[in-house]
């Protein structure tokens, strides 16, 4: 007896669920159908990817964060030592606060 495609496909996702499922997540979300093919429109005409929207989107995000969090900021940098006058800055900060 010859096995169909389907069945070779379901033994195919059952033998390596586990090992897809470990390299990568699918977050099922929903926006507004306009909005969606708008994005939709988007990205077709400019051949991107959605991959490719939710990567810099995010890193767009981490930037305005950072521009906003200097701590942030020197870890984006790989910087993380404080000038004489940040370490002071920083001090005083602390202390305004409380």
């Amino acid at each position: 007896m010859k096995k169909t495609r389907a069945i070779k496909d379901k033994r195919y996702e059952d033998k390596h669920r586990n090992e897809r499922k470990a390299k990568s997540a699918v977050w099922g979300t929903s926006v507004p159908k306009e909005k969606a093919d708008e994005i939709n429109a988007f990205l077709k005409g400019y051949g991107f990817t959605k991959v490719q929207l939710i990567e810099e989107g995010y890193k767009a995000l981490v930037e305005q964060s950072a521009e906003k969090n200097l701590s942030l900021a020197k870890i984006m940098d790989g910087y993380d030592d404080f000038f004489d006058f940040e370490s002071e800055r920083s001090t005083k900060e602390k202390t305004d606060k409380n």
